[in-house]
């Protein structure tokens, strides 16, 4: 698990200097051409249709891993957003309250109790 942690912290810090650096010539304006490329069929565009792919399927998990409640669809939300950067911070805590366990760091504390008991969630 410390080779886990190391990698998201990595990315945490990676992609939090990057963007500090990008903000910081060209503002906040991401979503306008973000979306723009995706329209004009690019291959920026596909990138990043590709990439919002990715997005859509870690929030669905982060909604999932939660049960779905509206908590967990905020979280969904913020996962969509903030794209690696939150998920990379996410997932650092993830494993520590995971206690480094595989089956709770992905599928969530009652659904790995369900797991090792033989019960279906």
């Amino acid at each position: 698990m410390l080779g886990l942690q190391i990698y998201f912290a990595t990315i945490f810090i990676v992609i939090s200097a990057y963007t500090a650096k990008t903000v910081s010539l060209y503002g906040w304006g991401l979503f306008p051409i973000f979306f723009g490329d995706m329209a004009q069929f690019t291959w920026p565009g596909q990138f990043n249709t590709d990439f919002f792919c990715f997005l859509t399927m870690s929030a669905t998990w982060l909604t999932w891993r939660h049960h779905g409640s509206p908590a967990a669809f905020v979280l969904g939300l913020v996962g969509l957003v903030g794209g690696a950067l939150f998920l990379s911070a996410y997932l650092l805590w993830a494993i520590v309250d995971a206690n480094g366990d595989l089956p709770t760091l992905f599928l969530g504390s009652q659904r790995a109790k369900a797991l090792r008991s033989g019960k279906q969630n």
